[in-house]
Protein backbone atom coordinates (compact mmCIF):
# COMPACT_ATOMS: atom_id res chain seq x y z
CA UNK A 1 0.00 0.00 0.00
CA UNK A 2 1.60 3.26 -1.29
CA UNK A 3 -0.07 5.58 1.58
CA UNK A 4 1.90 3.39 4.18
CA UNK A 5 5.16 3.48 2.48
CA UNK A 6 4.74 7.27 2.35
CA UNK A 7 3.57 7.45 5.97
CA UNK A 8 7.07 5.10 7.08
CA UNK A 9 8.89 6.79 5.04
CA UNK A 10 8.38 10.39 6.69
CA UNK A 11 7.91 9.56 9.93
CA UNK A 12 11.99 7.48 9.37
CA UNK A 13 13.11 10.87 8.51
CA UNK A 14 12.50 12.44 11.71
CA UNK A 15 15.42 12.77 14.27
CA UNK A 16 14.91 11.81 18.10
CA UNK A 17 11.64 9.86 17.48
CA UNK A 18 9.89 9.66 21.12
CA UNK A 19 6.73 7.58 20.50
CA UNK A 20 4.87 6.55 17.65
CA UNK A 21 0.85 5.84 18.04
CA UNK A 22 -0.52 3.04 15.95
CA UNK A 23 -1.69 3.51 12.43
CA UNK A 24 -5.23 4.39 11.78
CA UNK A 25 -7.75 4.35 9.13
CA UNK A 26 -10.35 7.04 8.65
CA UNK A 27 -13.17 7.42 5.85
CA UNK A 28 -13.04 10.79 4.63
CA UNK A 29 -16.07 13.63 5.68
CA UNK A 30 -16.70 15.80 2.99
CA UNK A 31 -14.72 16.64 -0.16
CA UNK A 32 -14.64 14.32 -2.91
CA UNK A 33 -14.85 10.75 -3.36
CA UNK A 34 -11.96 8.93 -1.97
CA UNK A 35 -9.93 6.24 -0.57
CA UNK A 36 -9.90 6.11 3.22
CA UNK A 37 -6.71 8.15 4.97
CA UNK A 38 -4.24 6.56 7.49
CA UNK A 39 -3.37 8.83 10.16
CA UNK A 40 -1.03 8.39 13.03
CA UNK A 41 0.49 10.92 15.67
CA UNK A 42 4.56 10.96 16.65
CA UNK A 43 6.19 12.55 19.74
CA UNK A 44 9.72 14.24 18.61
CA UNK A 45 12.07 15.24 21.45
CA UNK A 46 13.45 18.02 19.61
CA UNK A 47 14.87 21.88 19.81
CA UNK A 48 13.51 22.35 16.46
CA UNK A 49 10.55 25.04 16.56
CA UNK A 50 7.20 24.96 14.98
CA UNK A 51 8.43 26.70 12.00
CA UNK A 52 11.22 24.66 11.04
CA UNK A 53 8.20 21.17 11.70
CA UNK A 54 6.25 22.52 9.47
CA UNK A 55 9.41 23.49 7.02
CA UNK A 56 10.28 19.99 6.97
CA UNK A 57 6.59 18.37 6.97
CA UNK A 58 6.45 20.49 3.79
CA UNK A 59 9.19 18.88 2.47
CA UNK A 60 8.24 15.59 3.24
CA UNK A 61 4.86 16.41 1.33
CA UNK A 62 6.53 17.19 -1.80
CA UNK A 63 9.05 14.44 -1.81
CA UNK A 64 5.73 11.90 -1.53
CA UNK A 65 4.09 14.17 -4.47
CA UNK A 66 1.63 15.56 -2.74
CA UNK A 67 -0.60 17.74 -5.44
CA UNK A 68 -2.79 20.64 -3.19
CA UNK A 69 -5.48 20.86 -6.09
CA UNK A 70 -8.55 20.09 -4.15
CA UNK A 71 -9.09 21.07 -0.65
CA UNK A 72 -10.20 17.88 1.42
CA UNK A 73 -9.16 16.01 -2.01
CA UNK A 74 -6.70 12.82 -1.90
CA UNK A 75 -3.19 13.52 -0.83
CA UNK A 76 -0.61 11.28 -0.74
CA UNK A 77 0.92 12.37 2.64
CA UNK A 78 -0.64 15.04 4.78
CA UNK A 79 1.90 16.37 7.78
CA UNK A 80 0.34 19.05 10.58
CA UNK A 81 2.17 20.06 12.84
CA UNK A 82 -0.01 20.06 15.92
CA UNK A 83 1.41 21.13 19.29
CA UNK A 84 4.93 21.99 20.34
CA UNK A 85 5.61 22.27 24.06
CA UNK A 86 6.06 26.36 25.33
CA UNK A 87 5.30 27.44 22.11
CA UNK A 88 2.22 29.36 20.56
CA UNK A 89 2.48 30.55 17.35
CA UNK A 90 -0.37 32.15 14.95
CA UNK A 91 0.53 33.30 10.97
CA UNK A 92 -1.13 32.50 7.96
CA UNK A 93 0.46 29.35 7.07
CA UNK A 94 0.77 28.53 10.37
CA UNK A 95 -1.19 27.94 13.78
CA UNK A 96 0.27 25.93 16.81
CA UNK A 97 -1.91 24.66 18.84
CA UNK A 98 -3.59 22.88 15.96
CA UNK A 99 -7.14 25.22 15.73
CA UNK A 100 -9.22 22.32 14.86
CA UNK A 101 -7.07 19.39 16.14
CA UNK A 102 -9.99 18.54 18.76
CA UNK A 103 -12.50 18.32 16.40
CA UNK A 104 -11.03 15.54 14.97
CA UNK A 105 -11.09 11.79 16.11
CA UNK A 106 -8.33 10.79 13.70
CA UNK A 107 -6.26 13.25 15.39
CA UNK A 108 -7.24 12.96 19.11
CA UNK A 109 -7.49 8.97 19.33
CA UNK A 110 -3.48 8.77 18.29
CA UNK A 111 -2.66 11.78 20.27
CA UNK A 112 -4.41 9.74 23.30
CA UNK A 113 -2.67 7.21 23.12
CA UNK A 114 0.81 9.05 23.43
CA UNK A 115 -0.23 11.59 25.82
CA UNK A 116 -3.66 10.50 27.11
CA UNK A 117 -4.00 14.20 29.44
CA UNK A 118 -5.07 15.64 25.73
CA UNK A 119 -8.17 13.59 26.28
CA UNK A 120 -9.01 15.10 29.99
CA UNK A 121 -11.49 17.74 28.31
CA UNK A 122 -12.45 16.46 24.48
CA UNK A 123 -15.50 15.75 23.94
CA UNK A 124 -15.34 12.86 20.57
CA UNK A 125 -17.64 14.59 17.54
CA UNK A 126 -18.39 11.26 16.48
CA UNK A 127 -17.72 12.36 12.77
CA UNK A 128 -15.91 9.96 10.45
CA UNK A 129 -15.01 6.13 11.61
CA UNK A 130 -11.67 5.77 13.35
CA UNK A 131 -10.39 2.21 13.22
CA UNK A 132 -7.25 0.97 14.71
CA UNK A 133 -5.14 -1.01 11.64
CA UNK A 134 -2.24 -2.02 13.95
CA UNK A 135 0.98 -1.38 16.16
CA UNK A 136 3.48 1.18 14.33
Amino acid sequence: MRKEIFLREAVDSFQNLKAVSGIYETEPVGGPDQDSYLNIVIELDTDLGARELLEHAQMLEKRANRKREIRWGPRTLDVDVLWVEGEKVNEPDLIVPHPRMKERAFVMIPLGELEPQFLEDWNDPKEGEVHRLSDW
